[in-house]
C-alpha cells in the first residue's frame, strides 16, 4: 500500500511539474514572439528610412548602359543592347544585341502574356499588331529581374530607367528580359 501511495504521489509530482514547465513555456513563446515582432517592425521601418534615403539619391544618368549591365549581370559576360523600338500595348522594349539576337523586355510575366493572348478575340490580331509579345514563340525562356535578385534600389532605378528608354512611366516593379533566337 505504502509504495501504491508513492507511485501516485511521484506521479502527481511529475504531473504538476509537467503542467508548470508547460505554462512557462508557452509564457517564454509568447514573450519571445512579442520580441520577434518588435524586432520586424524595428527591421521594417529601419528599411524604409534606408530606402527613402536612397529614393532622393537614385539617379539613372545613361539608362541604355543600365540595361546593359543588368543584362551583363544575368549572362555573366558582357552585353552590348541597342534599341531597335518600344510598342505600347503591351509595352515591350525591342533591344538587339551585338550578335543578332532579339532581347525583349516588358513589365508582363510569360503568364501575363498568355492571358492577354487568350484575351485577344481575333486570331489574325497578333500578327496584324507587330508586337512580339504577341506572337510569342513556344518556349521562350523569360527571367524576371526585381529588388530580390537585382538590388535593394532596382525598382527605383527601374522607373528612372524605363522612362529614359521609353519615355513612359514604368507601371511595374519588376522588368522581364526574353530572348529570342
Amino acid at each position: 500500500m505504502m509504495e501504491m501511495m508513492l507511485a501516485l504521489a511521484v506521479l502527481a509530482a511529475v504531473i504538476v511539474f509537467g503542467t508548470l514547465i508547460s505554462l512557462g513555456n508557452e509564457r517564454q513563446r509568447r514573450a519571445i514572439d512579442a520580441l520577434q515582432d518588435q524586432i520586424v517592425s524595428w527591421a521594417v521601418q529601419d528599411l524604409k528610412i534606408k530606402r527613402d534615403h536612397l529614393a532622393r539619391e537614385v539617379r539613372v544618368d545613361d539608362p541604355l548602359g543600365w540595361l546593359n549591365r543588368l543584362t551583363s549581370r544575368a549572362f555573366s559576360s558582357h552585353v552590348e543592347l541597342q534599341i531597335v523600338e518600344f510598342f505600347e500595348d503591351p509595352q515591350v522594349l525591342v533591344c538587339q544585341s551585338g550578335d543578332g539576337t532579339r532581347v525583349l523586355f516588358s513589365p508582363l510575366s510569360k503568364s501575363e502574356i498568355h492571358v492577354l493572348n487568350k484575351m485577344r478575340k481575333g486570331k489574325l490580331a497578333h500578327y496584324t499588331s507587330g508586337n512580339p509579345l504577341l506572337r510569342f514563340p513556344r518556349g521562350t525562356r523569360g527571367q524576371e529581374f526585381s529588388p530580390l535578385n537585382s538590388g535593394a534600389g532596382f525598382d527605383l532605378e527601374l522607373r528612372l530607367a524605363w522612362k529614359g528608354l521609353t519615355g513612359r512611366e514604368a507601371q511595374s516593379e519588376r522588368l522581364w528580359m526574353y530572348m529570342i533566337g
